[in-house]
Protein backbone atom coordinates (compact mmCIF):
# COMPACT_ATOMS: atom_id res chain seq x y z
CA UNK A 1 0.00 0.00 0.00
CA UNK A 2 1.37 3.38 -0.96
CA UNK A 3 2.17 5.86 1.74
CA UNK A 4 -0.27 8.78 1.87
CA UNK A 5 0.80 12.41 1.80
CA UNK A 6 0.18 14.34 4.96
CA UNK A 7 -0.52 18.08 5.02
CA UNK A 8 0.00 18.55 8.72
CA UNK A 9 3.51 19.39 9.90
CA UNK A 10 5.28 17.22 12.43
CA UNK A 11 5.94 20.25 14.62
CA UNK A 12 2.27 21.00 15.20
CA UNK A 13 0.94 20.20 18.63
CA UNK A 14 -2.55 19.58 19.92
CA UNK A 15 -3.26 20.96 23.35
CA UNK A 16 -3.99 18.51 26.11
CA UNK A 17 -7.50 19.84 26.62
CA UNK A 18 -8.24 19.06 22.99
CA UNK A 19 -6.87 15.53 23.15
CA UNK A 20 -8.83 14.80 26.28
CA UNK A 21 -5.67 13.57 27.99
CA UNK A 22 -5.98 14.25 31.65
CA UNK A 23 -2.97 15.91 33.21
CA UNK A 24 -2.27 14.70 36.71
CA UNK A 25 0.40 15.55 39.21
CA UNK A 26 2.14 13.09 41.45
CA UNK A 27 3.86 14.05 44.65
CA UNK A 28 6.49 11.36 44.14
CA UNK A 29 9.37 11.36 41.68
CA UNK A 30 8.09 8.15 40.09
CA UNK A 31 6.72 8.79 36.60
CA UNK A 32 3.83 6.40 37.10
CA UNK A 33 0.45 7.29 38.59
CA UNK A 34 -0.97 5.29 41.48
CA UNK A 35 -4.55 4.08 41.19
CA UNK A 36 -6.75 1.94 43.44
CA UNK A 37 -7.46 -0.78 40.85
CA UNK A 38 -5.67 -3.68 42.50
CA UNK A 39 -3.95 -4.65 45.72
CA UNK A 40 -3.33 -8.35 45.17
CA UNK A 41 -1.54 -10.34 42.48
CA UNK A 42 -1.15 -14.10 42.33
CA UNK A 43 0.66 -16.78 40.37
CA UNK A 44 4.37 -17.57 40.03
CA UNK A 45 5.14 -15.40 36.98
CA UNK A 46 3.23 -12.25 38.03
CA UNK A 47 4.80 -12.25 41.50
CA UNK A 48 8.25 -13.06 40.14
CA UNK A 49 8.12 -10.28 37.54
CA UNK A 50 6.88 -7.80 40.13
CA UNK A 51 9.97 -8.60 42.20
CA UNK A 52 12.28 -8.39 39.19
CA UNK A 53 10.81 -5.14 37.85
CA UNK A 54 11.10 -3.29 41.18
CA UNK A 55 8.68 -0.60 39.99
CA UNK A 56 6.00 -1.20 42.60
CA UNK A 57 6.32 -1.59 46.35
CA UNK A 58 5.60 -5.17 47.44
CA UNK A 59 4.19 -5.20 50.93
CA UNK A 60 4.02 -8.93 51.63
CA UNK A 61 4.22 -12.30 49.89
CA UNK A 62 2.13 -15.25 51.05
CA UNK A 63 3.13 -18.80 50.09
CA UNK A 64 1.01 -21.92 50.44
CA UNK A 65 2.41 -24.65 52.66
CA UNK A 66 3.54 -27.60 50.59
CA UNK A 67 3.88 -25.50 47.42
CA UNK A 68 6.49 -26.60 44.89
CA UNK A 69 9.68 -25.25 46.49
CA UNK A 70 11.70 -25.32 43.25
CA UNK A 71 9.21 -23.09 41.43
CA UNK A 72 9.15 -20.62 44.30
CA UNK A 73 12.90 -20.61 44.95
CA UNK A 74 13.65 -17.42 42.99
CA UNK A 75 10.64 -15.63 44.49
CA UNK A 76 11.81 -16.39 48.02
CA UNK A 77 15.41 -15.49 47.13
CA UNK A 78 14.41 -12.09 45.72
CA UNK A 79 12.06 -11.47 48.63
CA UNK A 80 14.91 -12.01 51.10
CA UNK A 81 17.29 -9.93 48.98
CA UNK A 82 14.86 -7.00 48.76
CA UNK A 83 13.66 -7.23 52.33
CA UNK A 84 10.11 -8.17 51.37
CA UNK A 85 8.34 -10.03 54.21
CA UNK A 86 6.77 -13.37 53.37
CA UNK A 87 4.81 -15.97 55.27
CA UNK A 88 3.44 -19.45 54.75
CA UNK A 89 -0.17 -20.44 55.21
CA UNK A 90 -2.49 -23.33 54.45
CA UNK A 91 -3.42 -23.66 50.77
CA UNK A 92 -7.12 -23.26 51.56
CA UNK A 93 -6.42 -19.91 53.23
CA UNK A 94 -4.61 -18.71 50.13
CA UNK A 95 -7.52 -19.76 47.94
CA UNK A 96 -9.83 -17.52 49.94
CA UNK A 97 -7.80 -14.47 48.96
CA UNK A 98 -8.25 -14.84 45.20
CA UNK A 99 -11.34 -15.00 43.01
CA UNK A 100 -13.24 -18.29 42.87
CA UNK A 101 -11.45 -20.95 40.90
CA UNK A 102 -8.34 -18.84 40.25
CA UNK A 103 -5.07 -20.75 40.00
CA UNK A 104 -2.79 -18.95 42.44
CA UNK A 105 -0.02 -21.57 41.99
CA UNK A 106 0.77 -21.40 45.68
CA UNK A 107 1.78 -17.75 45.89
CA UNK A 108 0.15 -14.32 46.21
CA UNK A 109 1.55 -10.87 46.88
CA UNK A 110 0.13 -7.66 48.27
CA UNK A 111 1.54 -4.75 46.31
CA UNK A 112 1.10 -1.02 46.01
CA UNK A 113 -1.74 0.11 43.77
CA UNK A 114 -1.54 -0.59 40.05
CA UNK A 115 0.30 2.06 38.12
CA UNK A 116 -0.71 3.86 34.93
CA UNK A 117 1.86 5.73 32.88
CA UNK A 118 1.06 9.42 32.35
CA UNK A 119 -0.41 9.78 28.86
CA UNK A 120 1.41 13.02 28.04
CA UNK A 121 4.73 11.50 29.12
CA UNK A 122 4.22 8.43 26.93
CA UNK A 123 3.28 10.67 23.99
CA UNK A 124 6.42 12.73 24.53
CA UNK A 125 8.58 9.60 24.44
CA UNK A 126 6.84 8.45 21.26
CA UNK A 127 7.39 11.81 19.54
CA UNK A 128 11.07 11.78 20.48
CA UNK A 129 11.42 8.35 18.92
CA UNK A 130 10.15 9.74 15.61
CA UNK A 131 13.53 11.43 15.18
CA UNK A 132 15.41 8.12 15.42
CA UNK A 133 15.84 5.17 13.07
CA UNK A 134 13.66 3.04 15.36
CA UNK A 135 10.12 4.20 14.62
CA UNK A 136 7.42 3.94 17.31
CA UNK A 137 4.92 1.11 17.40
CA UNK A 138 2.04 1.57 19.83
CA UNK A 139 -1.32 -0.07 20.53
CA UNK A 140 -4.69 1.54 21.21
CA UNK A 141 -7.54 -0.54 22.62
CA UNK A 142 -11.04 0.59 21.71
CA UNK A 143 -13.20 -0.89 24.45
CA UNK A 144 -11.57 -4.22 25.42
CA UNK A 145 -13.51 -5.31 28.51
CA UNK A 146 -12.33 -8.86 29.24
CA UNK A 147 -9.43 -8.81 31.75
CA UNK A 148 -7.94 -12.04 30.39
CA UNK A 149 -7.89 -10.61 26.89
CA UNK A 150 -6.27 -7.42 28.15
CA UNK A 151 -3.66 -9.43 30.04
CA UNK A 152 -2.86 -11.51 26.98
CA UNK A 153 -2.58 -8.34 24.85
CA UNK A 154 -0.13 -6.85 27.35
CA UNK A 155 1.92 -10.03 27.08
CA UNK A 156 1.98 -9.73 23.26
CA UNK A 157 2.93 -6.04 23.48
CA UNK A 158 5.79 -6.75 25.87
CA UNK A 159 7.11 -9.72 23.87
CA UNK A 160 7.00 -7.69 20.64
CA UNK A 161 8.79 -4.77 22.27
CA UNK A 162 6.10 -2.22 21.38
CA UNK A 163 6.25 1.19 23.03
CA UNK A 164 3.05 1.08 25.07
CA UNK A 165 -0.73 0.98 25.00
CA UNK A 166 -3.49 3.57 25.38
CA UNK A 167 -6.86 2.60 26.82
CA UNK A 168 -10.04 4.65 27.38
CA UNK A 169 -10.96 5.67 30.90
CA UNK A 170 -14.53 4.35 30.53
CA UNK A 171 -16.10 1.15 29.24
CA UNK A 172 -12.84 -0.76 29.29
CA UNK A 173 -11.03 -3.00 31.75
CA UNK A 174 -8.16 -1.51 33.74
CA UNK A 175 -5.14 -2.95 35.51
CA UNK A 176 -6.86 -5.48 37.73
CA UNK A 177 -5.39 -8.53 39.47
CA UNK A 178 -6.87 -10.79 36.78
CA UNK A 179 -5.15 -8.71 34.11
CA UNK A 180 -1.85 -8.98 35.98
CA UNK A 181 -2.22 -12.74 36.27
CA UNK A 182 -3.22 -13.18 32.60
CA UNK A 183 -0.30 -11.05 31.42
CA UNK A 184 2.20 -13.50 32.98
CA UNK A 185 4.17 -10.59 34.40
CA UNK A 186 4.01 -8.30 31.35
CA UNK A 187 1.85 -5.80 33.27
CA UNK A 188 4.97 -4.90 35.25
CA UNK A 189 6.77 -3.68 32.12
CA UNK A 190 4.28 -2.39 29.56
CA UNK A 191 3.46 1.32 29.73
CA UNK A 192 -0.33 1.58 30.04
CA UNK A 193 -1.81 5.06 29.70
CA UNK A 194 -5.44 6.15 30.07
CA UNK A 195 -7.08 8.86 27.95
CA UNK A 196 -10.55 10.34 28.16
CA UNK A 197 -11.10 10.52 24.39
CA UNK A 198 -9.56 8.04 21.96
CA UNK A 199 -10.63 9.96 18.86
CA UNK A 200 -8.83 13.09 19.98
CA UNK A 201 -5.78 10.97 20.75
CA UNK A 202 -5.95 9.65 17.17
CA UNK A 203 -6.08 13.21 15.84
CA UNK A 204 -2.98 14.12 17.83
CA UNK A 205 -1.04 11.07 16.63
CA UNK A 206 -1.92 11.91 13.03
CA UNK A 207 -0.72 15.49 13.58
CA UNK A 208 2.67 13.95 14.36
CA UNK A 209 2.75 11.75 11.25
CA UNK A 210 2.00 8.52 13.08
CA UNK A 211 -0.10 6.22 10.90
CA UNK A 212 -3.23 4.97 12.62
CA UNK A 213 -4.20 1.47 11.49
CA UNK A 214 -7.41 -0.21 12.64
CA UNK A 215 -8.55 -3.80 12.32
CA UNK A 216 -11.77 -4.87 10.61
CA UNK A 217 -13.01 -8.11 9.11
CA UNK A 218 -14.45 -6.11 6.22
CA UNK A 219 -11.18 -4.32 5.38
CA UNK A 220 -9.91 -4.60 1.83
CA UNK A 221 -6.24 -4.82 2.85
CA UNK A 222 -4.50 -7.79 4.44
CA UNK A 223 -2.41 -6.96 7.50
CA UNK A 224 0.71 -8.22 5.68
CA UNK A 225 0.23 -5.65 2.91
CA UNK A 226 0.51 -2.64 5.20
CA UNK A 227 3.96 -1.06 5.61
CA UNK A 228 4.58 -1.47 9.33
CA UNK A 229 8.07 -0.01 9.02
CA UNK A 230 6.48 3.43 9.34
CA UNK A 231 5.55 4.95 12.73
CA UNK A 232 2.30 3.14 13.49
CA UNK A 233 -0.49 2.95 16.04
CA UNK A 234 -2.46 -0.30 15.88
CA UNK A 235 -6.07 0.01 17.05
CA UNK A 236 -7.93 -3.09 18.20
CA UNK A 237 -11.66 -3.14 18.90
CA UNK A 238 -13.54 -4.69 21.78
CA UNK A 239 -14.79 -8.24 22.00
CA UNK A 240 -17.60 -8.97 19.58
CA UNK A 241 -18.14 -5.31 18.63
CA UNK A 242 -14.89 -4.37 16.95
CA UNK A 243 -13.99 -0.72 16.42
CA UNK A 244 -16.54 1.98 17.08
CA UNK A 245 -17.76 3.61 13.87
CA UNK A 246 -16.12 7.01 14.44
CA UNK A 247 -12.86 5.39 15.48
CA UNK A 248 -12.80 3.29 12.32
CA UNK A 249 -13.53 6.36 10.19
CA UNK A 250 -10.59 8.23 11.70
CA UNK A 251 -8.08 5.48 10.86
CA UNK A 252 -5.63 6.02 8.01
CA UNK A 253 -6.20 2.42 6.99
CA UNK A 254 -8.11 -0.69 8.02
CA UNK A 255 -6.51 -4.11 7.74
CA UNK A 256 -7.75 -7.65 8.22
CA UNK A 257 -6.33 -11.05 9.06
CA UNK A 258 -7.63 -13.44 6.37
CA UNK A 259 -9.66 -16.31 7.81
CA UNK A 260 -9.32 -19.75 6.23
CA UNK A 261 -11.66 -21.69 8.50
CA UNK A 262 -15.34 -21.46 9.36
CA UNK A 263 -14.98 -19.06 12.30
CA UNK A 264 -15.19 -15.42 11.21
CA UNK A 265 -12.60 -13.84 13.48
CA UNK A 266 -9.77 -14.37 15.96
CA UNK A 267 -9.79 -13.50 19.63
CA UNK A 268 -8.60 -9.89 19.99
CA UNK A 269 -5.51 -10.91 21.96
CA UNK A 270 -4.52 -13.43 19.29
CA UNK A 271 -5.06 -10.81 16.59
CA UNK A 272 -2.82 -8.42 18.53
CA UNK A 273 0.00 -10.95 18.60
CA UNK A 274 -0.34 -11.84 14.92
CA UNK A 275 -0.22 -8.23 13.72
CA UNK A 276 2.45 -7.01 16.15
CA UNK A 277 4.83 -9.75 15.14
CA UNK A 278 4.20 -9.07 11.45
CA UNK A 279 5.25 -5.50 12.18
CA UNK A 280 8.39 -6.74 13.91
CA UNK A 281 9.12 -9.14 11.03
CA UNK A 282 8.97 -6.31 8.51
CA UNK A 283 11.16 -4.06 10.63
CA UNK A 284 13.78 -6.71 11.27
CA UNK A 285 13.83 -7.66 7.59
CA UNK A 286 14.28 -4.00 6.63
CA UNK A 287 17.13 -3.62 9.11
CA UNK A 288 18.89 -6.70 7.74
CA UNK A 289 18.59 -5.32 4.22
CA UNK A 290 20.16 -2.02 5.29
CA UNK A 291 23.07 -3.83 6.97
CA UNK A 292 23.69 -6.01 3.91
CA UNK A 293 23.58 -3.06 1.54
Amino acid sequence: MKKKSRVESRESRVKSKETGIERRKSSSTDSRISTPDSRLIYGVLPVLEALRAENRRIEKIIVAEGAHEKRLAEILFLARKNGVPFQKTAKENLSKLVENGANHQGVTAYIASADYYPAEKLLGEIYQKLETDEKPLIVILDGVEDPRNFGAILRAIECAGADGVFIPERRAVGLTETVAKSSAGAAEYVKVAKVTNLNRLIDELKEHNIWVVGTSGEAGTDYTDWDWRMPCALILGGEGKGLHRLTAEKCDALVKIPMRGRIESLNVSVAAGVILFEAIRQRVQSLKFKVQS
